[in-house]
C-alpha cells in the first residue's frame, strides 16, 4: 500500500488548540476595555481582535503560507502586538527583530531566517542597503501614504475582519527566537506552537497571579522579545497593556503613578536607575503596584533590599532563557518577604521551579547532585524549544535526551531554591541584553590592524556588566581605542560595543595555547564575591 501523502501546509505533530485562537476568544470576552495603551494610542480588545485578523488575512493574500517567517523590526507599539496574534492565527513563524540592532545585523537575520515579509518603518527599511540584504523580503510599511503598495494600514483596509485560524499542531514553528552564538554566528531557538501554548499555561500559574480585568501590566522591555511573552497570558486575563515606546525613570514612575500600573517586570539595570532617580530616603507614591517583576541578569541582594524598602513588598523574580520559552523558576512576592524575615542567604537565589517546568541540577554525567553540590542547570519539560534554526550540530550540543543544557553552574537547597554561582558560557549580560564575546571578537578582527582580540565581560555601575576588550595589534600597525570604537559603531549595536578597550602588547594564554579569557578578565572582577554581577 502506497503511504498517505501529508500536505505540505498540514499541522505537524499532536493537535494542539492554536494560542492565537484562545487569545481571540478572550479578547472578545472582555472586548470593551483597553487591550494595549501607549501615550499616544490605544485600541480595545475587540479592536485588537479585528485588527490581527484583518493582518492573518493580508499575509494569505501577500501569498504567505503556514511556517513563512514573519519578521518584525519596531521598538514598542501596538502594531507589533497585531502582528504577533495575526501570526498565531495564520500559523506563520513570527520572527522578532531586536529594535537596536544595526541594519548590517538586521540583515544577517533576515537572511538566516528566510523571512518572506517584514513589518517596519520606511526609515529602517531604507537603512537595509541592498550591499547588506540582496534580495530584501517584502515590505510592509507603517509609515508611508495608502497609495504606496507597501501600506502596512492600506492592506488591513483591504482585508476582512473574519479569520478562522489555523489548526496547528504541538511542533508546528510559531517562533523564532534570535539571540547572538556562542560560535560568533547569530542562532534562533525554534519555539513552536506546543512550546507557546505550555509559556500561557505557567504564566496563568504562577504564584503571584494571573492579574485580572482592571490591572494593568507596564511593559518597559521590548515586546519583540522576553516581554512580549506576557501578552497573550495578560490578554486571556483581561489585563491591559501598557506600552512603554523607551524607558526615563523620571517619565516611567510618572506614568506608573497617574495611570495605576499594577504590575511591571524590569531587568536589574532599569530598578538601578530608577532607584538613583529617586535618590535617598524617598517612596514613591505607587499605590497600585502589586508585583514588580525582576529578571534576564543577576541582581545583588543589597540591591534587593534597596529595592524592598523603596517599592514594599512587591518584588518577584524569575530564570529562564528563550530554549525555554521564558521562566522556569520563580523567586515569588512571598518568597522575597520570608527571606528578608528569616532566610537573608535566599536572596540571592532565583527561586524554586514552577508549573510543568522540570528544572535540574546535574553533574558531567547527567545525573542529579546531592544538595549544596554545583552543577549544570537543565531543563525539561513542554517549554523547551525544538533546537536551533538551521543548527542541528548546535542543538545536539545543548538538547540531550530531551533536556536542555543551560551551561549555568548552580547550586540547589535543600527547599528547593535554586542558586547561579556562575557560567559555562562566557556570555555578557549588559542590561538585560546578552551578548557573546566571539560575535563582538568576529567584528574587531575585521578591523586591519587587529591581531588579536579577547572579549570579556566588565563591571559597570549602570548596566551591571559592560563589553571589555583587550587588543594585540598587529605589528607596525596603528590604531587609536576612538578609531576601533568608531569602526565597531558601524557594525554592532550600542550594548554590544566594548565599553573598555585597552591595547595590550599581549593576551594570556592556556597551555593549549589557547586565550585565557578568565585571566584576562580576573583583574576586573577582584574582591567581588561572585562571578557574575
Amino acid at each position: 500500500m502506497a503511504p498517505i501523502a501529508v500536505p505540505a501546509d498540514a499541522p505537524r505533530g499532536t493537535p494542539i488548540p492554536n494560542v492565537g485562537a484562545l487569545t481571540s476568544r478572550y479578547l472578545r470576552m472582555h472586548g470593551r476595555g483597553e487591550a494595549v495603551r501607549t501615550s499616544t494610542s490605544s485600541i480595545t480588545g475587540a479592536g485588537l481582535d479585528r485588527r490581527s485578523n484583518r493582518l492573518a488575512n493580508a499575509l494569505d493574500a501577500l501569498g504567505l503560507r503556514r511556517g513563512d517567517r514573519v519578521a518584525v523590526w519596531l521598538p514598542n507599539r501596538i502594531e507589533v502586538v497585531e502582528v504577533e496574534l495575526a501570526c498565531y492565527k495564520g500559523a506563520f513563524a513570527k520572527t522578532p527583530v531586536n529594535a537596536r540592532l544595526s541594519p548590517r545585523e538586521v540583515a544577517a537575520v533576515l537572511a538566516d531566517s528566510g523571512a518572506a515579509l517584514m513589518v517596519t518603518t520606511a526609515q529602517r527599511a531604507e537603512s537595509l542597503r541592498p550591499e547588506l540584504v540582496g534580495e530584501p523580503p517584502r515590505l510592509l510599511l507603517l509609515d508611508v501614504p495608502a497609495t504606496d503598495a507597501r501600506a502596512y494600514e492600506a492592506a488591513l483596509e483591504r482585508a476582512s475582519d473574519a479569520f478562522e485560524p489555523r489548526a496547528v499542531g504541538r511542533d508546528d514553528l510559531a517562533v523564532l527566537h534570535y539571540t547572538s552564538g556562542s560560535s560568533g554566528v547569530l542562532k534562533a531557538a525554534m519555539q513552536t506552537f506546543g512550546n507557546r501554548l505550555a509559556q500561557l499555561r505557567k504564566f496563568l500559574m504562577r504564584p503571584d497571579g494571573r492579574g485580572a480585568p482592571g490591572d494593568i501590566l507596564g511593559l518597559v522591555g521590548p515586546i519583540t522579545h522576553a516581554s512580549g511573552m506576557q501578552l497573550a497570558p495578560a490578554f486571556c486575563s483581561g489585563v491591559t497593556v501598557r506600552l512603554f515606546e523607551k524607558f526615563e525613570p523620571e517619565a516611567f514612575l510618572r506614568t506608573m503613578r497617574d495611570e495605576r500600573i499594577t504590575s511591571t517586570f524590569m531587568v536589574p539595570t532599569m530598578i538601578g536607575m530608577v532607584l538613583a532617580a529617586i535618590g535617598d530616603g524617598a517612596r514613591p507614591a505607587l499605590p497600585a503596584l502589586r508585583r514588580l517583576g525582576y529578571g534576564a541578569a543577576p541582581m545583588a541582594p543589597a540591591r534587593i533590599l534597596e529595592a524592598m524598602d523603596v517599592f514594599g513588598p512587591v518584588l518577584t523574580q524569575g530564570y529562564g532563557a528563550g530554549e525555554t520559552t521564558s521562566g522556569v523558576t520563580t523567586l515569588s512576592v512571598h518568597d522575597h518577604v520570608v527571606a528578608r524575615e528569616r532566610f537573608p542567604e535566599r536572596l540571592a537565589s532565583c527561586g524554586r521551579p514552577f508549573a510543568e517546568s522540570l528544572v535540574e541540577v546535574v553533574d558531567d554525567a547527567g545525573r542529579v547532585v546531592a544538595p549544596g553540590e554545583v552543577g549544570e542547570i537543565v531543563v525539561s519539560g513542554e517549554d523547551v524549544f525544538a533546537g536551533y534554526w538551521g543548527a542541528p550540530q548546535l542543538t545536539a550540543e545543548v538538547l540531550k535526551d530531551g533536556r536542555y543544557h543551560t551551561g549555568d553552574l548552580a547550586r540547589v537547597d535543600e527547599d528547593g531554591f535554586v542558586y547561579i554561582v556562575d557560567r559555562k558560557k562566557d556570555m555578557v549580560i549588559t542590561g538585560g541584553f546578552n551578548v557573546y564575546p566571539t560575535e563582538v571578537e568576529a567584528v574587531l578582527y575585521q578591523h586591519p590592524a587587529v591581531a588579536e582580540a579577547c572579549v570579556f565581560a566588565v563591571p559597570d555601575d549602570t548596566w551591571g556588566e559592560a563589553v571589555g576588550a583587550h587588543l594585540v595589534l598587529k605589528a607596525g600597525a596603528g590604531a587609536t581605542v576612538q578609531e576601533i570604537d568608531a569602526f565597531c559603531a558601524d557594525r554592532l549595536a550600542g550594548f554590544k560595543r566594548p565599553r573598555l578597550v585597552k591595547l595590550v602588547p599581549q593576551v594570556a594564554r592556556n597551555a593549549n595555547g589557547k586565550v585565557a579569557r578568565r585571566e584576562e578578565q580576573a583583574p576586573y572582577w577582584a574582591g567581588r564575591s561572585r562571578n557574575v554581577n
